[in-house]
């Protein structure tokens, strides 16, 4: 891949498929939400790859499938050594690797690579994401709590956001601030208090960006509703799948839960993009086939 290509984020998913087939869109924005990858946005919001980005974002999933890493020493690292340690990763062997990927040469000047074993001790605040400016419209940098190893789209629901004031989000989405406004009368986007004013967090960003991309087609706020709808069925329906392990309170079957809730929506994003295409198959069709008078 030339280094001044970008792709896009299905377009880097097709690319890592080979390898890692059991990624999803989900996870990719879950590690950058957790500050692991920071992608480059176009004024609409769209997420733009570039070959450093897939360099980096590949060495990630090798550490959690061959070394079995969690997230926070995945990113120790990264913090330490920067570029310089996926560069390595990216020509090391797989499996059966126990720690750092192994230097050719001297170690890196910055650091020492860590050991496999996961330090207990918090790692220093992680600084700006590499190459730019701190930007309120970046997908948010660096939630300080850091969540279980190698989880998807649920866990992205417990990760500790950023948060965005209400002409933060509308700068940072492209919403003028009565279409914020619209968002929020019919429920996609919701604040919450803090202290006078309202503080938003990334996946309202997420939901704004979104929004602002439909209106380009001319989709209002109010035809989004339809989406929220369906996502509270889906969670009340998953909700009631994992409620008698949630019920057990204890650790087990709180990762069993997570593990069977990240796996039931990477299944409903597949069935829904599968029975999507059906439908917009058969509308196709029907529009081709020939009226009789």
């Amino acid at each position: 891949m030339p280094e001044s290509e970008s792709l896009s984020i299905g377009e880097m998913l097709d690319l890592l498929k080979a390898e890692f087939p059991d990624v999803t869109i989900s996870k990719i924005r879950f590690l950058e939400s957790q500050g692991l990858l920071d992608p480059e946005r176009t004024a609409s919001g769209y997420r733009k790859f570039y070959r450093a980005d897939v360099d980096r974002l590949r060495w990630i999933l090798r550490q959690q499938r061959e070394n079995f890493l969690p997230l926070k020493v995945i990113k120790g690292r990264l913090e330490a050594e920067g570029d310089a340690v996926f560069g390595a990763g990216a020509a090391e062997p797989g499996p059966g690797a126990t720690a750092a990927p192994a230097a050719p040469a001297p170690a890196p000047a910055p650091a020492p690579a860590p050991t496999s074993e996961p330090s207990p001790s918090p790692s220093p605040r992680p600084a700006p994401p590499q190459g730019r400016p701190p930007d309120p419209g970046a997908a948010p940098a660096t939630p300080s709590t850091p969540t279980e190893p190698g989880r998807g789209a649920v866990e992205e629901v417990a990760a500790a956001p950023t948060s965005f004031s209400r002409d933060e989000l509308a700068r940072a989405s492209g919403l003028s601030p009565s279409e914020l406004a619209q968002l929020e009368r019919h429920g996609l986007v919701a604040g919450t208090s803090v202290g006078s004013q309202l503080s938003y967090d990334t996946e309202a960003l997420e939901v704004a960006r979104v929004a602002a991309a439909f209106s380009h087609h001319g989709v209002e706020p109010r035809h989004l509703r339809m989406y929220k709808n369906s996502a509270e069925r889906e969670a009340g329906f998953y909700e009631q799948v994992v409620l008698p392990l949630v019920k057990q309170r204890n650790p087990a079957a709180r990762q069993q839960a997570i593990d069977t809730l990240t796996a039931l929506s990477e299944l409903g994003d597949a069935l829904r993009r599968s029975l999507l295409r059906q439908a917009l198959r058969d509308i196709g069709a029907e529009h081709k086939r020939p009226r009789r008078n």
